[in-house]
């Protein structure tokens, strides 16, 4: 599914503003959920590497985070502020430690629901306050902000937290795929970035979406995020569920046949430190 974020002269501005011509196609590939598993963090890695993708989101609060920033030192990375743990057998905590963002067990909820059922809105900040300066400490390269589970996409008073702190931190965004509220035109008034269009392809296998959106992908900044794993026990381990989509995504990236299709249709790969270095030259 590509879901347009902003209309079409908005689009070629943002080329502009790059230094692209506006009838150009960029192309951010994140992958998602850095942090949240060895494994995850070496698919990723690779994915960066040897693949297509161009930028990562940490999950800071992950015990394999501090892993993910020295793994990734130079690499644009960003921050997927995590207010959810969604795993049966594998839980984490927030850094802060504040009663209203856990359940009784002493973990973040298990879902989006349940966590914007019970959180106190300044614990809430105080958590993706910490973990952006906990990134930051550990040497990351910030170059963007998202949110796990779209936790900070729920409800416009959390997304407002989410525009405090990308303003704070003079950093590009990603936009909901859909919301109750005008959030670009929220996120405009402040002056933050985001890109064009998003190219969400869970649950299908990314590698299908990727042959079927790129040939019309539209000008401008798109971004396709993805959740790549290697396969192994550590993965099977902790996501019975999903684990196959994963791996398919750690392939999918590595895959030449989807670099040649990229090159074929004139798909030009950027990350959000482009993006960034905007943000932070309109906020000067």
């Amino acid at each position: 599914m590509t879901v347009t974020i902003t209309d079409e002269p908005e689009v070629l501005s943002l080329a502009r503003q790059l230094g692209f011509h506006p009838n150009d196609r960029l192309l951010i590939v994140n992958c998602d959920d850095v942090g949240s598993s060895h494994s995850a963090n070496v698919a990723a890695l690779r994915a960066m590497t040897y693949g297509v993708a161009t930028s990562a989101s940490v999950m800071v609060p992950c015990p394999w985070a501090a892993e993910a920033a020295y793994m990734f030192e130079g690499l644009p990375v960003g921050v997927h502020l995590t207010l959810t743990s969604e795993h049966t057998g594998y839980r984490w905590r927030s850094l802060t430690g504040a009663a209203s963002l856990h359940e009784a067990s002493g973990f973040l909820p298990f879902t989006t629901a349940l966590a914007v059922s019970q959180q106190d809105a300044d614990d809430v900040r105080a958590e993706c306050l910490a973990q952006i300066e906990t990134a930051l400490a550990w040497g990351i390269d910030v170059t963007h902000i998202d949110t796990h589970m779209d936790v900070l996409h729920a409800s416009e008073s959390l997304f407002t937290i989410y525009l405090d702190l990308a303003q704070y931190f003079r950093l590009p965004i990603r936009l909901p795929l859909r919301a109750a509220f005008s959030a670009r035109d929220l996120a405009a008034a402040r002056g933050i970035l985001s890109v064009d269009q998003l190219i969400y392809t869970w649950p299908r296998p990314t590698r299908d979406v990727m042959f079927e959106m790129v040939p019309t992908m539209a000008c401008g900044v798109t971004e396709l995020f993805a959740h790549p794993v290697l396969d192994g026990e550590e993965l099977r381990g902790y996501d019975r569920q999903h684990a196959d989509i994963r791996v398919h995504d750690a392939a999918t990236l590595l895959d030449p046949s989807v670099a040649a299709l990229l090159d074929e249709h004139g798909v030009l790969r950027i990350s959000y430190r482009e993006l960034r270095s905007i943000q932070r030259f309109r906020s000067t």
